[in-house]
């Protein structure tokens, strides 16, 4: 099991609730971006920097993430994709995409951009705060825990 992180717009403080976990429930976690990060020395925290062409660290985040494996992105279709591998996928923010909702969020992206796109709507988010900081914890953890769980459970029953 292993952490993907799109690093490229993740918010500094859900870096850093990602590596205090990974490190103390002792799970590989890579961020992959376009620009340098500076990281905590770990065995268990890696990085993958990739040029900075449009969508390369999807591409990379696709290619190298397994069932089992647990993503965070804010990027509707890098989730999109994700959910569709069978990988665990959260935003920033806390919002948990799955078979479910990973269509609707897709369609609702997609009218917003065409919307910013004419004009008729301006902005992006709202400002990450203490709000989006705790239900991003919350819904890391249960994640998380979902799929060391499991994981835990298929070693068993392969040993």
């Amino acid at each position: 099991m292993k952490i993907w992180v799109d690093a490229d717009a993740c918010p500094g403080v859900v870096r850093d609730i990602v590596i205090v976990a990974a490190i103390k429930r002792k799970v590989e976690v890579g961020f992959v971006a376009n620009k340098q990060l500076t990281l905590p020395p770990s065995p268990l925290v890696g990085f993958d920097l990739v040029d900075a062409s449009p969508d390369a660290a999807d591409r990379f985040i696709v290619e190298k993430a397994r069932p089992g494996d647990l993503a965070i992105t804010q990027d509707i279709p890098l989730a999109h994709q994700l959910v569709s591998k069978g990988v665990a996928t959260i935003s920033p923010r806390g919002v948990t995409f799955d078979q479910n909702n990973i269509g609707e969020r897709l369609s609702v992206r997609d009218l917003m951009q065409d919307l910013r796109d004419s004009g008729e709507v301006t902005g992006g988010p709202k400002q990450f705060g203490e709000k989006e900081k705790r239900a991003f914890a919350a819904a890391f953890d249960r994640a998380l825990t979902r799929l060391l769980v499991l994981a835990k459970r298929q070693t068993s029953q392969e040993g």
